[in-house]
């Protein structure tokens, strides 16, 4: 009697399956990411907050590079004890620079993960519901080369419907 379930199992497992029942969608990610209106808004604020660290870094970069030069000048002239705290300060004003900025870079890296997150959140769940309507079995990304070949019989490029179904 088990076996004859078992085989019974098997063969409703091995069952041809139609190509309707195996229907895939694909669509390039980064294509239906980038039409979004909400990733302009988003990638503007970024380049903005990109430009407010930028310029910071530069003036920080200038007023060490003008200390620094002031320091080379009159170095030959100072006593030893002023010399080396001057030294003492570039290195300081150095090593607060370099911080500034590698903390400028997580602090921008942050920005960036938040300000994307609902985008990519709202991508997502229209992925979802498109697969939902119209019975696909799956919905492959397509990018960076991901999905080289699929069968035009079994997939069908959602990524057009995606920019609509998203604006």
């Amino acid at each position: 009697m088990k076996k004859y379930l078992l085989l019974l199992l098997v063969s409703f497992i091995m069952l041809p399956i139609s190509a309707q029942q195996m229907k895939i969608g694909y669509f390039s990610y980064n294509a239906v990411l980038k039409a979004m209106p909400d990733y302009l808004n988003a990638t503007a604020s970024i380049e903005n907050l990109k430009k407010q660290y930028d310029t910071e870094i530069q003036m920080a970069q200038k007023d060490f590079n003008d200390k620094y030069e002031n320091f080379i000048e009159n170095q030959s002239g100072m006593a030893d004890a002023i010399r080396e705290k001057r030294q003492s300060e570039l290195q300081s004003l150095l090593e607060r620079n370099t911080a500034f900025k590698q903390e400028s870079e997580r602090l921008l890296a942050k920005a960036e993960e938040e300000a994307f997150a609902p985008i990519r959140t709202k991508l997502d769940n229209a992925v979802r519901a498109l697969g939902s309507e119209r019975d696909f079995i799956a919905i492959l990304n397509t990018d960076n080369n991901a999905a080289p070949y699929i069968n035009p019989a079994m997939g069908e490029d959602v990524t057009e419907i995606l920019i609509n179904k998203i604006r």
